[in-house]
């Protein structure tokens, strides 16, 4: 139906009054796009908006659009924007202020750290650290309080694991624990390790906050400061996007005056911490928040199951291998965790919950099974985080059920020199399994899981492809039937992780209409020698056609108009 006179022309001038959007053209770029249609390109278009216009041949890009500014990308590799779906933003923050123990193998190594990061402390300041591994010290036994008390007697010290699941404190620390560690009881979903009756300076997973309770808080300066430390870590790696799993309430009205005031650089896709005041909240926004720039959202609630490998709080089937009589840790009750699944279902929320162990993924299982119900094949898209030791006969039903596995290639080669000893032969079958979950059709995620593992995306890539450490060992890989190809590790790293975030419109894929979220490589991950993916560094990071990192200004890409 034609509009009358008058009506056409009111259109019309409306339309001229617009303002016309300036096109930007990446040229002289080897692009995977990771679009199936069209695998490769050579040129991207994309207007001020940050949308991406085309994606095609250089020579036909410039003829379309002879008067946009040009990027010369100057042969490098682009990709899609890096996602990494298990991030804790705050958590790698805050390895700017706390002495770095990551890479230790020895308990003077680490006594060396912390003396020095005292030495920067006001006298009676809390001492903290993270990145402790047992299983990278001679002997491979926990520590004790008694290696920490001679050489800080008074200063309260307080030590994460590398995996955050344990604590090492010394005696000082102990003092300001919120109930006596002594005795023979023991904390629900937690473990207080003693040496007969007396607390040992060890406490793992629901019994950390037994003392971590007495350790002050963040400032909202800090918190703010510490945020800005991780963005540049972030995107400096080549991210473009974080999940990030377990955020306060509090901490996130910290990210969301950060968003109004458009000081967060990349997409954070956050998930509130448990059945508590973030996910009461979330529920009063009908199960989904978003920023008007794209930059932050929250619509997922991260719950636990059980512990963490590392420190033997992984809740399986049968007992540890080299720990008879143990078999891990419910962090949460199974009626606790089912009343907070069920309070997310009501809420339109979704669920992504942590399990490592055989027996923590099959009462994940069991509970979203029973809660869904006759709603498991709609588009709910509920995670699994880790799924890291699975019976063989429960790979299956994350199909069935319509989950995602959100999975960290790292934690497989981190593990794997002390993993069978843990395990035995037979449950390694299930363990890191990723070909068997696409051989099962599910939707795989990629992440990092840092500050556990380095933020760097490539070194999950190259896990993923060889299953080897930076060394090059074991030959062939570790348990290589479970090695995925190059653009199976890219995808779960770009297309996938996009999918588990409800954004697979937006991201994870270089093509017309998607946001013009990209990196430039300087190598291309698809044809390089295996070991060198890790090395691989990014020249530049852009989020929606803009660039939020530039490694420097002679190795970046020259444009001919201010970018």
């Amino acid at each position: 139906m034609r509009l009358p006179f008058r009506r056409s022309a009111l259109a019309l001038l409306a339309l001229a009054a617009l303002p016309l959007q300036a096109t930007t053209l990446l040229i002289n770029a080897h692009i995977h796009t990771m679009d199936p249609a069209q695998p490769e390109a050579t040129a991207l278009a994309w207007k001020e908006d940050g949308r991406l216009l085309a994606v095609g041949s250089a020579v036909d890009l410039q003829k379309r659009y002879p008067d946009a500014t040009k990027v010369d990308a100057r042969g490098a590799t682009v990709i899609p924007g890096l996602i990494d779906a298990h991030g804790h933003m705050l958590g790698l923050g805050m390895t700017h202020v706390q002495v770095d123990l990551v890479g230790t193998t020895s308990k003077a190594d680490i006594l060396a750290r912390l003396k020095a990061g005292a030495a920067k402390l006001p006298k009676g300041a809390w001492l903290i650290g993270r990145g402790w591994d047992q299983n990278r010290w001679a002997g491979k036994q926990f520590p004790t309080a008694a290696d920490l008390d001679a050489a800080f007697p008074d200063r309260p010290v307080y030590l994460e694991r590398i995996d955050g699941h344990a604590s090492w404190m010394n005696s000082a620390a102990m003092k300001h624990a919120t109930k006596p560690l002594d005795g023979e009881w023991q904390p629900e979903g937690g473990r207080i390790l003693r040496v007969g009756s007396r607390a040992s300076g060890v406490l793992v997973d629901g019994a950390m906050g037994l003392v971590a309770e007495a350790i002050p808080p963040l400032t909202h300066e800090q918190t703010r400061e510490a945020y800005k430390a991780a963005f540049e870590d972030a995107v400096s790696s080549g991210l473009t996007g974080v999940h990030d799993p377990g955020v306060s309430l509090g901490d996130f009205k910290v990210l969301q005056e950060m968003a109004a005031a458009g000081e967060i650089p990349l997409r954070l896709y956050e998930m509130a911490d448990g059945n508590h005041e973030a996910l009461d909240w979330l529920c009063t926004q009908g199960g989904h928040w978003a920023d008007a720039g794209g930059r932050l959202q929250m619509r997922t609630v991260k719950l636990y199951m059980d512990g963490a490998l590392g420190s033997r709080g992984a809740a399986l089937l049968s007992d540890y291998s080299d720990d008879h009589g143990n078999r891990g840790i419910l962090v949460t009750s199974p009626d606790a965790y089912r009343s907070a699944v069920e309070k997310a279902r009501r809420c339109h929320v979704q669920v992504a919950t942590h399990a490592i162990g055989d027996r923590g993924n099959r009462m994940v299982l069991d509970t979203y099974q029973a809660v869904l119900g006759d709603g498991a094949a709609s588009d709910h898209r509920w995670r699994v985080e880790h799924a890291q030791i699975l019976a063989l006969d429960d790979i299956p039903r994350f199909a069935t059920l319509h989950l995602i596995a959100s999975m960290q290639p790292t934690h497989a080669t981190s593990d794997m020199p002390w993993a069978e000893q843990r395990l035995g032969v037979e449950r390694l079958k299930g363990a890191y399994a990723w070909q068997r979950f696409l051989h099962e059709k599910v939707p795989l995620a990629f992440g990092s899981d840092f500050p556990v593992e380095q933020v760097n995306p490539m070194l999950g890539v190259y896990a993923a492809v060889t299953r080897q450490d930076l060394k090059g060992q074991p030959p062939g890989g570790w348990l290589p039937d479970q090695r995925v190809s190059r653009l199976q590790a890219l995808a779960g790293f770009t297309r996938g992780a996009a999918y588990a975030a409800f954004m697979e419109n937006e991201v994870g894929v270089l093509k017309p209409g998607m946001r013009a979220d990209f990196v430039l490589l300087d190598g291309d991950v698809m044809t390089v020698a295996p070991r060198d993916i890790a090395g691989l560094k990014p020249l530049s990071t852009w989020v929606d056609g803009k660039a939020v990192y530039r490694a420097d200004q002679a190795g970046a890409p020259k444009t001919n108009a201010t970018q």
